[in-house]
């Protein structure tokens, strides 16, 4: 008898007619990566190692906060402020010790993108934001990867599968299929600003896990060139067929090179802020009387910060909370990256233009690096 025969782990989709010996043998053969280990990346997480897929990568650079823990079931409170890579492979090893975990405590970007998804043969978009959705789309379609697309705001998520050949339809799409138009990206709301069911993540994350399982089985029907929605408020459920657009190949980088040098910042309209000032400028606001620092981030976000004094205003709250920021001063707003404190100041702007409103570039990200170096 074979490992698989003797191991009852898998019994119950061995036993799948569909699926038997031969397909839990190709997923102790696959490697999935999976970019984020947040909402969508934790329910994905664990259910690929659940399966048996024989090596998961992991990439997230962030540390559990609090805020994390209403649907990222992977972590609990006593993980609050650690990496979410390390907790995430420590539980995954726990689940399921057969598997091999590899684990990248990094941010994705142009320089690494290419040399760790190369090692693997699904990769899994778990992120939240649109430049690193660009960015690996991109990197996938240079690589030939197929990409597991998943999103979620509110009470609603979709998920599709792209660059993946369709013998039925004779097409592979990629994200950029999609969305080939990023001229109003910024505009465009988040979780940050408005939230999201916890359950919502858990059952697209879910879903992510199922398409790549099926993908590496190579059994059933997969979402490519397609977008399957889900709204859990209404109960309702609807899909629709994506095909090539032109549009998206006059953008899309052709070789290595130009993805090395795409701006994906300026293509997803994120360009400085006008009003935004670097952390070596804001080291000397610090030393400084007449402004008041508005920190934008929920309040349970780590890290706190000890060195300085700031006033709590989450960024959704921001409109309804003038009263607490005194005018008279420069206003600078800090968040974790400094998107949601451009996002304060263009708000605030608008509405008191008499005022001197600043936003800190890069965010506390930026800060604590710089302070380190000092």
């Amino acid at each position: 008898m074979n490992a698989i025969q003797k191991n009852n782990r898998y019994e119950r989709q061995i036993a799948l007619h569909e699926f038997g010996e031969a397909g839990q043998k190709k997923l102790a053969q696959a490697r999935i990566l999976v970019i984020g280990a947040g909402g969508l990346g934790c329910p994905a997480l664990q259910y690929l190692a659940a399966a048996g897929i024989g090596t998961i990568g992991i990439v997230d650079f962030d540390v559990v906060a609090l805020s994390n823990l209403q649907r990222q079931t992977l972590y609990t409170v006593a993980d609050i402020g650690k990496s979410k890579v390390i907790v995430a492979a420590k539980r995954l090893e726990a689940l399921n010790p057969e598997i091999n975990i590899r684990t990248y405590n990094l941010q994705i970007t142009q320089n690494n993108a290419l040399e760790i998804l190369s090692e693997f043969d699904v990769i899994i978009d778990g992120s939240d934001n649109f430049t690193t959705r660009y960015l690996v789309n991109d990197a996938c379609v240079l690589l030939n990867k197929p990409l597991v697309y998943g999103a979620v705001l509110r009470f609603e998520g979709q998920i599709g599968v792209f660059n993946l050949f369709d013998a039925e339809t004779n097409i592979k799409t990629n994200y950029r299929d999609l969305f080939p138009d990023s001229s109003k990206l910024s505009e465009a709301i988040s979780c940050n600003d408005v939230g999201v069911l916890g359950v919502i993540p858990g059952i697209i994350g879910t879903m992510q896990a199922a398409e790549a399982i099926k993908i590496c089985a190579g059994i059933g029907k997969v979402l490519s060139n397609k977008i399957f929605s889900y709204n859990a408020l209404q109960n309702t459920f609807y899909d629709f067929e994506i095909v090539p657009n032109p549009a998206s190949q006059a953008t899309i980088p052709k070789n290595e090179f130009e993805f090395l040098n795409f701006n994906y910042e300026v293509f997803c309209n994120t360009p400085p802020f006008e009003n935004e000032i670097s952390t070596s400028v804001f080291e000397t606001f610090l030393i400084s009387r007449n402004f008041v620092i508005i920190d934008v981030r929920e309040k349970d976000e780590l890290p706190r910060i000890a060195e300085f004094e700031t006033i709590l205003i989450p960024l959704n709250q921001l409109k309804n909370s003038l009263e607490k920021i005194p005018l008279e001063k420069t206003v600078i707003f800090i968040c974790k990256s400094g998107i949601r404190s451009q996002k304060a100041a263009t708000l605030l702007k608008e509405l008191q233009p008499q005022c001197e409103i600043l936003s800190l570039k890069g965010g506390l990200d930026s800060w604590k690096k710089y302070s380190n170096k000092q």
